[in-house]
């Protein structure tokens, strides 16, 4: 499995962490007018509807798909039905720049589990690159002072972010791993139809628990159709299209480091649609993040 980072794969592994923190201001945005889990299915149900002209093939009773139907039901399990549905679910709890904090142990997730299930080495810069990625996380955690560190609270829906950070990185490594007809592999729209043909029932079984096991509400308006037209075409498909490539290009473990980057992104824009202004603190750790970035990707 090749570990080169060029420029251009630096780029496709960066977008995707700015639409994911986009997505988890849109989601703490609309936690007021969706319930989480169901949020996750309306979304994932409209990047249905616009990948039908592109990939409608897919869903053919010929299709390669339904050979490899498994492997799908656990991609779609993992990316599709439980990842983005935890997320909305921590974000009715905690913050972005929370959630996208405690997502930000990606890293470790991903050179622990490539460790233990795919037999990946771990290499010193690895380490080393962890390293600095989580000097850069634990600077933004404690404000730039140590001290605060002690001070912090964790509420319910760092657990849930946490469950979805293990499931995405189980998913990623799936990725890496490719099992694939040539036919789906080598077409982005249909790879991400094939996960989403199983993805949205799991969405939709998740999405009808919610309903059954407690009353819930939705506030249809123009809020909440702008917030599900950015969740599906930048987060969902966009940002899977250049995640799925990138993470192809430059290894799970590498890739990992580039999740780092959200909590960033997350505050940024939080600063600009929450009101909470970034701090310089946000800059070093920025440069912290990077610099696992690059330390990790050498060879």
């Amino acid at each position: 499995m090749t570990q080169r980072l060029t420029p251009a794969t630096a780029a496709l592994l960066t977008l995707p962490p700015l639409l994911w923190a986009g997505n988890a201001v849109v989601g703490r945005l609309v936690s007021g007018l969706v319930p989480p889990i169901t949020l996750n299915f309306l979304r994932w149900a409209l990047a249905f509807a616009l990948l039908l002209p592109l990939a409608a093939w897919v869903l053919r009773g010929g299709s390669p798909l339904w050979p490899r139907m498994r492997r799908y039901a656990l991609l779609g399990l993992l990316g599709v039905g439980c990842y983005n549905a935890l997320q909305y679910l921590a974000l009715k709890t905690s913050t972005p720049i929370n959630v996208t904090l405690v997502a930000s142990s990606m890293p470790a997730f991903m050179l622990g589990l490539g460790a233990l299930a795919f037999g990946q080495r771990i290499t010193r810069r690895q380490v080393a690159g962890a390293a600095l990625s989580i000097a850069g996380v634990l600077t933004v955690l404690c404000r730039g002072e140590l001290a605060q560190l002690a001070q912090v609270r964790f509420v319910p829906g760092d657990l849930y972010i946490l469950l979805a950070t293990a499931a995405w990185a189980w998913y990623s490594w799936l990725l890496a791993r490719p099992d694939d007809p040539p036919e789906i592999r080598s077409d982005w729209a249909a790879f991400l139809m094939a996960q989403l043909v199983p993805g949205l029932a799991w969405s939709a079984l998740f999405a009808g628990m919610e309903w059954g096991l407690a009353p819930q509400s939705i506030t249809w308006g123009w809020p909440l159709a702008a917030a599900l037209l950015y969740v599906a075409v930048g987060p969902a498909i966009l940002a899977y299209r250049c995640w799925g490539l990138g993470v192809q290009r430059a290894g799970p473990n590498v890739a990992g480091f580039f999740s780092n980057l959200t909590p960033l992104f997350a505050a940024v824009l939080s600063a600009a649609f929450l009101g909470e202004a970034p701090h310089l603190y946000h800059g070093v750790a920025f440069a912290l993040i990077v610099g696992g970035i690059v330390v990790s990707s050498q060879r």
